[in-house]
C-alpha cells in the first residue's frame, strides 16, 4: 500500500428521522452538502448515526443512500459492527455488495471478549466479505480495548487497513505506527484531541463536529498536511468550544440540534437518547456562533 487508504476529515453522519423512519430526502441533501463543503469522506450508521437504534434494514438503506449520493466523489465507510459476529458479517457483506469503500467495524460490546476473541471476530468478518475493514476501538462504549499487539496480528490480513482510535490515549498512535507502519490508516475518534493525535502519527479524524463544520475541519486537516501548522492550530482553537458542545449531552442530539439551526435536518432522535435541554441548546448555539457558523 502506498500511503494510508484514509486520511483527513471524515464525517460520522447523523441519521435524520421523520415520522418514525429515516428521512431519506433530508439525508441525501445532507450528504450532498457534506460533499460540497469539502469533507474528505463520510461514515454511515456509526455511533453518531444512531446505529444502536436503527434496524438492520434501515442500516442497509442509509448506506445505500450515502453511496448513491457520493457516487465515488468521496469515500463512504459503512458502519457494520455488532457484538454478534454473524450479524456483523451480514452487514459487512451488504456494504461490500452496495459498493462502500470500507466497513467500519466496532469492537464487540457487552460480550467482553478476550484479545483472542477480538482477533477471531475480525478474522471471521474479514474472511467473509471482500471489502477493506477499519477497526473501531472505543473502550469507553465497548468496555474492551483492543491491544496494539492484537491489532498488529489483524493488520497482517490483507483487508484490515486501519483503525478509528477512540481510546483517548495520545501515545497510542505512535505505538500503532511503530507496530504496523505508516500505511496503516489511523483516524482519531476524538475531535478535541486531533492535533496531538496527528502529531503522534495519525492521519485524520472520524468526526462528530464535522456534521456542522465540515468545511472548517477539512481546511484544518489540509493545512496540517501541507505543513501549515499555524492555520491548523488557529482553526482548531476556533472549534474547541464546538467540540465540547457536541458532547454536552448524549451524541447525536447536539449535532442534530446544530444541523437544525443550519436548516439542514430536524432534531428528532430515538430513545433512549432524548432532545437537548434548553441549557445545552444555548451551549451549542454559542459555540457555533463562536466558530462563525451562525450570525
Amino acid at each position: 500500500m502506498a500511503g494510508p487508504m484514509f486520511k483527513g476529515s471524515y464525517c460520522a453522519l447523523v441519521t435524520p428521522f421523520a415520522e418514525g423512519g429515516v428521512d431519506e430526502k433530508a439525508f441525501q441533501g445532507f450528504v450532498q452538502w457534506q460533499v460540497e463543503q469539502g469533507t474528505h469522506g463520510v461514515i454511515s450508521c456509526g455511533t453518531t448515526g444512531e446505529s444502536p437504534t436503527v434496524s438492520h434494514a434501515e442500516n442497509r438503506r442509509v448506506t445505500e443512500l450515502a453511496i448513491e449520493v457520493c457516487n465515488g466523489r468521496i469515500p463512504v465507510l459503512a458502519g457494520t459492527g455488532s457484538n454478534n459476529t454473524e450479524e456483523a458479517i451480514d452487514l459487512t457483506r451488504h456494504a461490500a455488495q452496495a459498493g462502500a469503500d470500507a466497513a467500519l467495524v466496532v469492537t464487540p460490546y457487552y460480550n467482553k471478549p478476550s484479545q483472542e476473541g477480538l482477533y477471531q471476530h475480525y478474522r471471521a468478518i474479514h474472511d467473509a466479505a471482500e471489502i477493506p475493514i477499519v477497526i473501531y476501538n472505543i473502550p469507553g462504549r465497548c468496555i474492551v480495548d483492543m491491544s496494539v499487539e492484537t491489532m498488529a496480528r489483524l493488520a497482517e490480513l490483507p483487508r484490515i487497513v486501519g483503525v478509528k482510535d477512540s481510546t483517548g490515549d495520545v501515545v497510542r498512535p505512535f505505538e500503532t505506527r511503530r507496530a504496523m507502519g505508516a500505511d496503516f490508516s489511523q483516524m482519531s475518534g476524538e475531535d478535541a484531541a486531533v492535533l496531538p493525535f496527528l502529531a503522534m502519527g495519525g492521519h485524520g479524524c472520524i468526526s462528530v463536529t464535522a456534521n456542522v463544520a465540515p468545511a472548517l475541519l477539512s481546511q484544518m486537516h489540509e493545512a496540517w498536511m501541507r505543513g501549515d501548522l499555524a492555520t491548523a492550530q488557529s482553526i482548531n482553537e476556533r472549534l474547541m468550544p464546538l467540540h465540547a458542545a457536541m458532547f454536552c449531552e448524549p451524541n447525536p442530539a447536539p449535532a442534530k440540534y446544530g444541523l437544525n439551526l443550519l436548516g439542514l435536518i430536524g432534531e428528532a432522535v430515538r430513545l433512549p437518547v432524548v432532545p437537548l435541554s434548553d441549557a445545552a441548546k444555548r451551549q451549542v448555539r454559542e459555540a457555533m456562533t463562536h466558530a462563525g457558523l451562525l450570525n
